[in-house]
């Protein structure tokens, strides 16, 4: 976590004029371009780590990909800066937009998400700059991630998934971001059924979650949850 973070001196000014000088942990960004044969498809600003997760996952939601196997090669140069993707044959929108299978769930999973969620979020306890994202099955934690972008850290989680064969089908997904409807088109998309939240979906988000029978729970908190 330390090559992701510099300290900066900073000045602290209080009601009445008074100043205080200190020191303040800040998140350092990462830019990251990928290529997909030969054409550059996305510019990116990010945490500099989990890149080929975040690569990974972006090719999926945005489906470019279907699976891990539709990739021929993906090479990162040193820096962490670019990111090249060859795939087995062109582009194409591989995830069609269909209704997402039921999953079981239970109220004690995800009150103990919710309670992990604000514990294990490391960057954002030090920094205040970043969203999380949990990848999880019923009460097992799969994989946890921050970045500065609410949508990278969901590709990262979901191309984690893809790189390690975890069907996503019976996964949920747990966000710190608020949930537009770009949010859920990209939950649609990777094929997760359950997507929560600790903040607030829009209508037009909600309306898209029934339209693909997504399971949609916002304001996540280990004592309450809304289901929409």
């Amino acid at each position: 976590m330390n090559e992701l973070i510099e300290h900066h001196e900073i000045i602290s000014v209080l009601p009445g004029g008074s100043r205080e000088q200190g020191e303040k942990p800040l998140l350092r960004e990462h830019s990251l371009k990928i290529s997909v044969n030969g054409e550059q498809r996305f510019s990116l600003i990010c945490t500099g780590e989990y890149i080929k997760e975040l690569t990974v996952g972006r090719l999926l939601t945005e489906g470019l990909i279907g699976s891990a196997q539709d990739i021929e090669s993906l090479a990162t140069d040193t820096d962490g800066h670019s990111v090249k993707v060859i795939l087995k044959s062109e582009p194409k929108n591989a995830n069609e937009n269909h209704k997402l299978p039921e999953v079981k769930w239970s109220e004690s999973e995800i009150f103990a998400l919710a309670k992990r969620f604000s514990e294990e979020t490391q960057l954002h306890r030090v920094t205040q700059c970043t969203h999380s994202c949990f990848l999880a099955k019923g009460s097992e934690l799969l994989f946890c991630c921050e970045d500065i972008g609410r949508h990278n850290a969901v590709d990262k989680a979901v191309g984690h998934a893809v790189l390690n064969g975890i069907d996503l089908s019976g996964c949920m997904l747990f966000t710190s971001g608020r949930v537009p409807n770009d949010m859920v088109m990209k939950t649609v998309a990777a094929g997760i059924p359950v997507l929560v939240s600790k903040s607030v979906p829009t209508a037009d988000s909600v309306e898209t979650a029934h339209k693909y029978g997504l399971t949609l729970i916002c304001r996540a908190y280990p004592d309450r949850f809304e289901i929409y």
